[in-house]
């Protein structure tokens, strides 16, 4: 006989993994939360053949004997009749038997946990019965939260009380949490508040990263930052050259500017010429889709003068796709060919379909996609010649 096959024999070891796998998979522990009835547990074993006892008894009776020491208080064993003409009949082991979930919970040494476990549940359903359902298809999630789990609860049951959209998830007045506790433990709180809250306080369109939009807190506000590039600054602005605003409130307030430049690079925004009866805003990346919140834009010159990568023209269709009015400046063939030495290679491009760009930029942004140029080719705003930028501006002047 083959070591191979006296090892495929079924060990006490082996009865007690597979029960780890299903504890660990939260499978007792599921049923008991769920009330089901315990069911016994029985694990077939894989025990010697006849041919295999005839090979090389003595193995098989050292395997046998191992397996009568086993304590009984644990399991209960179901025996077979094998042999023949040449080794007898010989009863073996054929199946471990797991009467009462009691046993269970001492042959995988696991009383205190389950005992934890039962102790949260029925908190649970004193406190939030709605979350209770949610311990009963996670117990094992539930029990590596058993620490914190009051704690979780509450601050669950504070945001379905007092959250809103005039509550900032600073705001969450609960013994032990503050928003550096929220933040890490953000997954789980998700997944109990999609549990607990009405749909209507859900917006299913977020995931759970995006907590405070998902649950309809009140969010950070939306900054715009703007300068006057006239040399009197325009109503709306005076007395004030530059200002940082809210953008809500930039909405309520149109400026008397005629057109106006939004540009991504700081010191490029700083640096911008004088140019009469226009003003200067700091787009800051995929910031600029806050200027959607500003609609008086929509009757002013719009131009954008962005990086000469993907994601500048994402941000160049986001704009335009709410300001089609808006024309871009310097982010063109001629500039991106005009500066070969400057260029720089984009980290993550994107590639998507950009509808709202016209046809030369999605000539360029096509290029940029596949590489005709090199690599992910990036030609970033600071690094255009600033006599460039400045013949840019005085043709848009005229």
């Amino acid at each position: 006989m083959s070591r191979r096959a006296a090892a495929a024999w079924s060990s006490f070891d082996d009865v007690r993994q597979k029960l780890r796998r299903r504890w660990t998979a939260g499978e007792f522990l599921r049923a008991l939360a769920r009330g089901e009835p315990w069911q016994p547990v029985a694990l077939p074993l894989r025990a010697p053949t006849s041919a295999e006892l005839a090979a090389d008894f003595g193995a098989a009776q050292d395997w046998l004997s191992r397996w009568r020491q086993i304590d009984d208080t644990l399991v209960r064993l179901e025996w077979k009749t094998i042999g023949g003409r040449v080794i007898g009949t010989n009863t073996v082991p054929a199946k471990v038997v797991i009467e009462r979930a009691e046993q269970l919970w001492r042959l995988l040494r696991v009383a205190g946990e389950v005992e934890r476990f039962t102790a949260l549940l029925d908190r649970t359903h004193r406190a939030a019965p709605a979350l209770a359902g949610w311990v009963a298809d996670h117990p094992m999630k539930a029990l590596a939260q058993a620490d914190r789990w009051d704690r979780l609860v509450d601050t669950v049951r504070w945001i379905e009380r007092y959250g809103g959209p005039d509550r900032y998830l600073r705001q969450v007045d609960v013994p032990g949490v503050d928003t550096k506790f929220i933040e890490q433990h953000r997954g789980v709180l998700a997944e109990l508040l999609d549990r607990q809250l009405p749909p209507e306080r859900v917006a299913a369109e977020h995931p759970p990263s995006r907590f405070v939009q998902r649950y309809r807190l009140r969010g950070k506000p939306a900054y715009v930052r703007l300068r006057s590039l006239d040399a009197t600054p325009p109503a709306g602005l005076a007395p004030y050259r530059e200002l940082t605003v809210r953008a809500e409130e930039l909405a309520a307030v149109p400026i008397a500017a005629t057109r106006v430049f939004v540009v991504e690079n700081e010191i490029t925004y700083l640096a911008l010429p004088p140019v009469d009866g226009a003003l200067a805003i700091l787009g800051g990346g995929y910031a600029a889709s806050a200027l959607g919140a500003v609609p008086w834009l929509a009757d002013r010159e719009l131009v954008y003068w962005g990086d000469i990568d993907t994601h500048g023209f994402a941000i160049l269709d986001r704009l335009r796709a709410v300001f089609p009015q808006v024309r871009s400046m310097l982010m063109d063939r001629s500039t991106l060919l005009a500066h070969r030495p400057h260029w720089g290679r984009e980290a993550s491009p994107v590639n998507a379909v950009l509808p709202a760009l016209t046809p030369d930029e999605s000539a360029l942004y096509a290029d940029l996609v596949a590489d005709t140029f090199g690599p992910a080719v990036r030609l970033e705003q600071e690094r255009i010649r600033f006599s460039r930028v400045e013949q840019a501006l005085l043709s848009e002047a005229d």
